[in-house]
């Protein structure tokens, strides 16, 4: 145990085999070995006494649209990277729109980093985009170290980042299987789009969620499956809301197909039947369905059909979110309260923290390839996070680090308290209170 520089020690760490009193040791931003709960701390090294609070590892949110640069408005990498870091998140992967310009070019790409470089709270990497007409920047993008490539198939919300159609959907991710890449898929079927009413001028959420209906999702995921098994490539369904396109998802990964899925703390945590008339701050797409539908995903969550739980942060400034569910944006801001909302939701449906680490930290860094991030074990990235799991708080969008203060989680009761963030090794988030910035910009396999 010689070079160990802190030992952390909890009745409750939350390991890979589950949650035990022990005691972390951390070795030159490494996890050195977890040891007894009683270990006497090698010469040296500082004690943190945690007490009854818990250890986790720190989260990977591998969804979060920063905006930065061109709309930092709506939030910048300062910003979302103190709530992450204030949140316990310890990771983020930088979603390649809605940001001027967007990731679609090793070019553009360079100028994500360098806005990035200097103002990230915590470790940062980046998704490349596949749009029409990019096809031959997408292996130059992979060499450049994006974790993989995001598509819609239905219109994104900005001109600068167009869906693909059937044709270039397939060219992409030909391509993107030549090289064994990842492909991302925002998957809402563009006909079923079409042929649902519009919510236009409404403020009745009932309007807004039978314009996104989850045939939509449905439709998409299957055509995605079909696709990916004829080529043998890799896909991921984010946000996935539909819990009816699970048994697909299951059927397929059964038949051999590569396929993986998330869903966002919001689908988990809030219901239809709860957003009132006008509140747009629930409008996402695709939408907070049924009590019902929330049931089911939990049930995929604990079958493994999906693989993880990410926040798909989506903000923007408050005048966009007027009430109208036809033309107010569309996005939930959740990046600092992910671990308490789903630890709530969690915690009532008789889940552990050990299966929250699974899913917010784990299955998030399996998908992007961070073997060093997403678990306490010998070896692994001293990225941690210090929880009350019995401490409640109410959320007061004011008092949070993202840029503007919207959320739809304003006003509730929460369980699970942040007590604390540590970065491979260092103490980042304290109390709320974020540290200068350290974190690092993450490639594909390296960091920089």
């Amino acid at each position: 145990m010689s070079g160990t520089e802190l030992l952390l020690r909890s009745t409750r760490v939350v390991t890979p085999e589950g949650e035990r009193p022990a005691a972390v040791a951390v070795a030159a931003g490494r996890i050195a070995a977890v040891l007894p709960h009683d270990a006497a701390p090698p010469a040296g090294a500082r004690l943190v006494e945690l007490g009854t609070d818990a250890l986790l590892p720190g989260l990977v949110d591998t969804h979060v649209h920063i905006n930065d640069p061109g709309r930092a408005e709506w939030e910048g990498f300062a910003t979302a990277t103190r709530a992450a870091a204030a949140g316990g998140v310890t990771t983020l992967l930088d979603m390649p729109l809605n940001s001027v310009p967007p990731t679609t070019t090793p070019e553009h790409l360079a100028v994500k980093r360098a806005v990035a470089r200097a103002a990230s709270h915590v470790d940062l990497g980046f998704w490349g985009g596949a749009v029409p007409d990019n096809t031959a920047e997408l292996r130059p993008l992979h060499e450049a170290g994006v974790f993989g490539f995001k598509c819609f198939l239905s219109p994104s919300g900005v001109d600068e980042f167009p869906e693909l159609d059937a044709d270039r959907l397939a060219a992409a991710m030909a391509e993107i299987a030549a090289f064994d890449g990842l492909l991302i898929v925002h998957a809402e079927d563009p006909a079923r789009l079409a042929e649902a009413p519009a919510p236009d001028g409404s403020r009745a959420y009932a309007d807004f969620l039978a314009s996104r209906p989850p045939a939509a999702e449905h439709d998409a995921v299957r055509r995605l499956i079909a696709l990916a098994g004829r080529l043998g490539a890799r896909v991921h369904v984010l946000h996935l809301s539909a819990a009816t396109a699970l048994p697909l998802i299951a059927e397929a990964r059964a038949a051999g197909v590569r396929i993986s899925a998330e869903t966002c703390p919001h689908f988990l945590t809030l219901t239809a039947e709860e957003v009132p008339d006008g509140a747009t701050e629930f409008k996402c797409c695709p939408p907070i369905r049924e009590a019902a539908n929330q049931d089911a995903l939990w049930a995929g969550l604990a079958v493994g059909t999906l693989d993880c739980v990410v926040s798909d942060h989506s903000p923007c400034t408050a005048d966009l979110k007027i009430p109208d569910f036809g033309a107010a944006w569309g996005g939930i801001s959740s990046l600092q309260l992910g671990l308490p909302a789903v630890w709530t939701a969690a915690r009532a449906r008789g889940h552990r923290l050990a299966d929250v680490a699974r899913w917010m930290a784990t299955g998030p860094a399996a998908l992007a390839g961070l073997d060093r991030k997403g678990a306490i074990a010998p070896g692994r990235d001293a990225d941690l996070v210090v929880l009350d799991p019995e401490a409640t708080f109410t959320v007061d969008p004011a008092a949070l680090h993202h840029r503007n203060p919207v959320t739809a989680y304003a006003g509730r009761t929460l369980h699970g308290v942040v007590r604390a963030t540590w970065l491979r090794g260092r103490l980042v988030a304290e109390d709320g209170r974020v540290a200068e910035p350290t974190g690092r910009l993450l490639t594909r396999g390296l960091t920089t």
